[in-house]
């Protein structure tokens, strides 16, 4: 994991590792989702779910050729065998992107229109439903958590002192992971308003 996504972990000796884990995953699921929702700009993750067919099976596209970046609204695609140009052009266009492809010597140009508000609109409806999503797997996670910790202090292994000072800490680890899931809500909306 990157820095830049993890959280804190608080070790809990009698809450399972798998809690600091669906915290992580839920930050790194929501980051993977937002890659996919398209800005007015071209990256080519955007083009990641798309299946080439070329020598007789489906490929992803990274695996016919290079995807590169050409300017802000363009995306290069550069196939390793000039005969899969076609196949690469009609898996673009059947994929309905809302993209337009041109083909010159040198490979595919993958342009993305200007985004109307309109469309805007509807990306960022997308990435609040997508963050709620992620959301009910932190808190399904901190119930899990919760009941562990509950079970705990049950069955004697934890004094009741500790099972309130458990789920504080819990409560702290949710409370980070929420933020560090709107703070990815912020920097997609910013990036859908540029």
């Amino acid at each position: 994991m990157s820095g830049e996504n993890s959280l804190t972990v608080i070790q809990c000796p009698h809450m399972d590792d798998g809690f600091n884990k669906k915290l992580e995953d839920a930050v790194v699921w929501l980051t993977g989702e937002y890659s996919s929702i398209r800005s007015g700009q071209a990256t080519p993750a955007l083009l990641d779910s798309i299946k080439v067919e070329q020598y007789g099976a489906m490929m992803p596209i990274n695996q016919v050729g290079s995807v590169g970046i050409e300017d802000a609204r363009t995306l290069r695609v550069s196939p390793w065998d000039a005969s899969g140009v076609a196949a690469i052009e009609r898996a673009i266009i059947d994929a309905d992107l809302g993209v337009s492809v041109s083909t010159d010597s040198s490979g595919l140009r993958v342009i993305f229109p200007e985004l109307t508000s309109e469309r805007r609109e509807q990306l960022m409806k997308l990435a609040k439903s997508k963050l709620e999503e992620a959301r009910v797997r932190v808190r399904t996670a901190r119930d899990e958590a919760m009941k562990q910790i509950d079970a705990a202090q049950k069955s004697g292994d934890i004094s009741e002192d500790e099972r309130f000072t458990k789920k504080e800490e819990v409560q702290k680890l949710v409370d980070a992971g929420n933020k560090k899931l709107e703070s990815l809500l912020a920097s997609k909306e910013v990036e859908l308003q540029a």
